[in-house]
């Protein structure tokens, strides 16, 4: 009676197998659009690192009187006699969501600085989710 009874509640093949089917549909529904909503926040977290880069150059600029060559013045002393850094906290330069650095001009060709992150392909150029995200737009 009791190997009767064990026999009844457990899952037979077809059971499970359905129960995997349907797991990895929800699956395939699901992840694409968690997966581009990822992106677009990666995005978004670009554009506020850029914006605050920009700001703390600006930053410096009142400092010092003129716009830094390279990013690291704003956490080394470049020498100059009115820095008054580190501007960031913490004294490091952020990489961009990609991992990468971004990539700081000076002069601009856009503006008297430029900084710009070249997104999710890591290269110039690019559209949609490859768009780079530039410090003039």
């Amino acid at each position: 009676m009791n190997k009767r009874r064990r026999l009844k509640s457990d899952f037979t093949l077809i059971e499970l197998m359905i129960v995997l089917i349907i797991l990895g549909l929800l699956t395939a529904l699901v992840t694409p659009e968690f997966l581009g909503k990822a992106e677009k926040a990666k995005r978004q977290a670009a554009k506020v690192q850029i914006q605050y880069l920009s700001d703390t150059v600006k930053s410096f600029y009142l400092d010092t009187g003129q716009y830094p060559k390279r990013l690291e013045a704003l956490v080394e002393d470049p020498g100059l006699e009115k820095w008054d850094g580190p501007y960031l906290d913490p004294p490091k330069i952020p990489k961009d969501p990609w991992g990468e650095e971004y990539v700081y001009e000076y002069p601009g060709q856009h503006g008297k600085f430029d900084i710009k992150s070249f997104g999710a392909d890591r290269a110039p150029g690019g559209e949609d989710e490859a768009e780079d995200i530039v410090s003039w737009e």
